[in-house]
């Protein structure tokens, strides 16, 4: 739950109601409520514009997820795969993209700019088997270029997953992380 709440937006607004408080308390000559209202808000203000700044988005669900599936992610999903989904599902501070340095190691990040980007991601059974896909917007990285990775990503999401990749439309990428006995 606390996953889906933005520090940033928290602290924004808390820090805007100590100093409001804070302003009020001076006005009125409440001095002890006047320095414990600034002096608590103003920072607390300022490091929920910071956070805000540097904060990037969870990546939606592009399909909700069935009883059905969530019943098989609790069986045989690797720790990998519960690490990736939570990690991109909550918000991020610090970070330019989701996954920037993953597919960095992987090879598929030559620049900021031609970094493909994680829009959504979704949640199915291949075969019987949990499998995690990440939905990638990817308009300077070819299929043939993923596919030449695929090896890779493989080693890299691992052990005991098995990396598939599709061209869902022309410059989108889905990932399939399916997990292998």
């Amino acid at each position: 739950m606390f996953r889906k709440i933005s520090l940033g937006s928290l602290g924004l607004t808390v820090g805007s109601i100590l100093t409001v408080i804070g302003f009020i308390a001076y006005a009125t000559g409440n001095a002890t409520l006047n320095l414990a209202g600034l002096f608590y808000g103003v920072p607390i203000l300022l490091g929920g514009l910071a956070l805000k700044a540097a904060e990037l988005k969870p990546t939606p669900y592009s399909v909700p997820t069935s009883p059905e599936i969530i019943s098989l992610r609790e069986q045989q999903a690797t720790s990998t795969q519960n690490q990736l989904r939570q990690d991109v599902t909550r918000f991020r501070y610090g970070q330019e993209a989701h996954l920037d340095e993953s597919l960095e190691k992987i090879g598929l990040s030559p620049t900021d700019e031609e970094r493909p980007e994680l829009i959504g991601l979704r949640e199915t059974a291949t075969d019987g088997a949990y499998t995690l896909i990440l939905e990638f917007a990817s308009p300077f990285i070819s299929l043939e270029q993923w596919q030449n990775k695929q090896e890779k990503i493989e080693k890299f999401f691992g052990p005991n997953i098995k990396a598939k990749i599709t061209q869902s439309e022309e410059q989108f990428i889905d990932l399939a992380l399916i997990k292998q006995n």
